[in-house]
């Protein structure tokens, strides 16, 4: 059977086996990844990721609109597997941890156009808020182990500049060290606490 009517079926056990409700959702850590990349030296991509967060997710089965999530990330946690570049990484020119030591979340509203789904909200970085569009890939919620529990797939591509972290130096061809782009992809897997 194709994966995504598996899925569906899923579902459809999951809501008759229950009473459809608004649910809290919290974050499976070890299931749950943020995680970037960025263009460095034009030829190549530096990866990261945030290893200390927190979020949770509300969400009605019934009602997808009604899918909220809010996150705190621990901007110091920053790792891209080098100490020097990661000090350098939380210094003022870029995320300025010591004064901006969270970077976050809130969702506002999730909107579907022929199935597809799409997450708007206010990113925070650097004490610079903008708004913020992230495609998403929704599985569940489903049964496993006992719990209901709800995953997610996003990615959206930010101008750092934008968040006010705009320290770069040119290369001799006019590149730039660091792009302004940043790809940013969260995974998350969020087990059910409460109705």
């Amino acid at each position: 059977m194709p994966r995504k009517f598996l899925v569906l079926l899923g579902l459809a056990a999951v809501l008759a086996a229950q009473p459809l409700f608004a649910a809290k959702f919290k974050v499976d850590h070890p299931h749950t990844n943020i995680g970037f990349s960025v263009k460095h030296m034009v030829v190549a991509k530096t990866t990261g990721s945030f290893n200390d967060f927190d979020a949770s997710l509300e969400l009605d089965p019934a009602d997808l609109s009604s899918f909220k999530v809010m996150a705190t990330i621990q901007a110091a946690s920053i790792d891209t597997n080098n100490d020097q570049r990661d000090n350098h990484l939380r210094s003022a020119d870029f995320l300025d941890v010591a004064n901006h030591p969270t970077i976050t979340f809130v969702s506002s509203n999730l909107s579907t156009m022929d199935g597809k789904h799409v997450l708007h909200g206010d990113l925070t970085i650097r004490g610079v808020t903008q708004s913020v569009e992230i495609p998403l890939e929704l599985v569940g919620p489903v049964m496993a182990m006992g719990n209901t529990i709800v995953g997610f797939a996003g990615t959206l591509t930010i101008n750092r500049h934008d968040f006010g972290v705009s320290w770069s130096r040119s290369l001799d061809n006019g590149g730039l060290v660091v792009a302004e782009e940043v790809n940013i992809e969260v995974n998350g897997e969020f087990i059910m606490e409460s109705m």
